[in-house]
């Protein structure tokens, strides 16, 4: 009986107490996302480059 007041109660929180957000707002968030996620590989993407060359230049020393 647990389980099913339990379902109930859940299905009455997401259909009447949810505010889901419009296309508009989702759209936003999304493109915020996508430009924060480009960001942040863009800028692990150049330490890694800066790595590799100092790796580079720490194993021409020593060769």
């Amino acid at each position: 009986m647990k389980i099913v007041n339990y379902c109930k109660e859940s299905y009455n929180e997401l259909v009447h107490k949810t505010t889901w957000p419009s296309m508009s707002e989702l759209t936003n968030s999304a493109v915020i996302v996508l430009v924060a996620s480009l960001i942040t590989s863009l800028i692990i993407w150049l330490i890694d480059l800066g790595f590799e060359e100092i790796m580079k230049f720490v194993y021409g020393l020593l060769a």
